[in-house]
């Protein structure tokens, strides 16, 4: 199957579903009424996945525009939610909000290490006979510390839920239109990829496949199908072929 160059992988399912849209509504369109006369849904279906990089440049423009409105929709998405928390609110109205979020999360840190070092020492101190007067003081601020440690952890935890609550509607706001769907714009650059690629691409490719005239005679009287004969004819020595379109091959003139 080929695919345009600039058609991302993740749209060519939806090229798919147009395609199968078209060929289940044909007896909707006179133009595509000739359908299991000539070449049945397989058949074109067959053809217009073959000729999926000609068929998508016809919407070339419009997917382009697709293409890059989504990407601006989805860059502020892929914010986590510990840079929104550090980084503050955002609208400059409590500018000391990011740097307190950075003391609560640093202090069980740094507590918490005070706390493993001066526990250490101590208990190593109490050991000694006879234990040294400094070994009561550092197991009393291990445990301080320790405590500190405990309260610190609490508290960050409750401020990320907070934060992360609080962050939710925003980003369900700004990841949804007002309509709740997806943004306006993004919806509206989709659906007009969507028709260019279904009206000028699709839907003209089923017509013109129809349009070929039917079987033919070939040589000795044998009619030749009309799959066939958009099928690439190879080129052989001394008989050239030139093709008016994809897969149509016609001889040049005065081949023989």
């Amino acid at each position: 199957m080929k695919w345009a160059p600039h058609l991302l992988p993740e749209d060519r399912a939806e090229y798919e579903r147009l395609l199968d849209e078209a060929l289940r509504t044909a007896s909707d369109r006179p133009e595509l009424a000739a359908i299991g006369r000539r070449l049945d849904r397989s058949q074109l279906r067959a053809m217009a996945l073959g000729a999926a990089a000609l068929i998508s440049t016809a919407a070339a423009t419009e997917y382009a525009l697709y293409v890059r409105v989504r990407e601006q929709h989805r860059r502020p998405s892929g914010a986590s939610v510990m840079s929104s928390v550090l980084g503050g609110s955002g609208d400059g109205t409590t500018p000391g909000a990011g740097f307190g979020v950075v003391v609560t999360v640093l202090t069980p840190i740094l507590a918490g290490t005070a706390a493993l070092v001066l526990l250490l020492l101590g208990h190593v101190l109490k050991m000694l006979d006879p234990p040294p007067d400094l070994a009561a003081p550092l197991l009393t601020a291990g445990w301080f510390f320790a405590a500190v440690t405990t309260v610190g952890l609490l508290v960050a935890v409750i401020g990320l839920l907070v934060t992360a609550l609080r962050n939710r509607p925003a980003e369900t706001a700004a990841a949804q239109g007002p309509g709740g769907g997806a943004p306006d714009e993004l919806s509206r650059a989709r659906e007009a990829w969507r028709h260019a690629l279904l009206e000028r691409g699709i839907v003209p490719f089923l017509r013109e496949a129809l349009a070929e005239r039917g079987p033919e005679p070939g040589p000795g009287g044998v009619h030749t199908p009309v799959a066939e004969r958009l099928r690439p004819l190879p080129r052989s020595a001394g008989t050239g072929f030139t093709g008016p379109g994809p897969g149509l091959a016609t001889p040049e003139t005065g081949a023989e």
